[in-house]
């Protein structure tokens, strides 16, 4: 929760989270879909019910600039998305559905209606069962591209194809994949063609994010929002 606060209250109002689901079916907010990396213990999301979730130390492993652990033993817990919602009722929201299981997408589904939040959330994965899910199930909701959907994008716009049509509403895309590089001055123009916004992800340096901004892209995920801000509002 820390970490979304000080994002707000530095004026961001848009937040990227991935989410996971429990043995018990609530939805959590992790990137990591077991504790280890983050809390210092094992245990996997989706075998264990929210009550042990969150007895785990969610602040355990975080440094940053040589601190050591200086959220180690502060009260800091695995959220459900729905605390998220809740806190932050006027921010807009990236989620990405981690697991490769469409089982997740009704669950997530619940906890947007029951927050009014379908006009505030972007859904994404990479997996396609779960985006077509979203799709079928509640069309109004925006979604992002699976990882076939942006190779599909890129194939259109090298072959310059004027039949393509986008299937989700914002390519959302690192600089490059290995030595392919996907976000180019031909691809977003592809993109825009068709009415989709493109984001990219993860940029944590002023010149890499300073280079897309100069690109044209629309938006950038990265995980110093404060600098993100700051370097988008030096471009006027």
């Amino acid at each position: 929760m820390l970490s979304f606060q000080t994002a707000v209250d530095a004026g961001v109002r848009y937040l990227e989270t991935d989410v996971h689901m429990t043995r018990d079916g609530e939805i959590v907010v992790s990137h990591d879909g077991d504790l280890e990396r983050i809390c210092g213990r094992p245990g996997v999301i989706k075998e264990m019910d929210f009550a042990d979730i969150v007895t785990a130390d969610a602040g355990f492993a975080f440094t940053l600039d040589g601190e050591e652990f200086p959220f180690r033993g502060k009260g800091l817990r695995i959220l459900r998305l729905a605390d998220l919602f809740a806190t932050f009722p006027a921010a807009f929201f990236n989620i990405d559905l981690k697991p490769d299981d469409v089982g997740i997408t009704e669950l997530v589904l619940k906890v947007i209606d029951a927050a009014k939040m379908r006009r505030r959330v972007l859904l994404a994965s990479e997996h396609q069962s779960c985006l077509d899910e979203v799709r079928s199930t509640a069309p109004g909701i925006a979604t992002s591209f699976s990882y076939l959907e942006i190779a599909a994008l890129m194939q259109a716009t090298a072959a310059r194809d004027p039949s393509y049509h986008p299937a989700g509403g914002a390519l959302q895309i690192p600089p490059e994949h290995y030595s392919w590089k996907l976000a180019t001055p031909e691809s977003l123009a592809m993109a825009h063609r068709c009415g989709v916004e493109v984001h990219i992800w993860t940029l944590n340096d002023e010149p890499a994010m300073r280079e897309m901004l100069e690109l044209g892209v629309d938006g950038i995920i990265s995980d110093f929002p404060q600098l993100a801000l700051k370097v988008a509002a030096s471009r006027g």
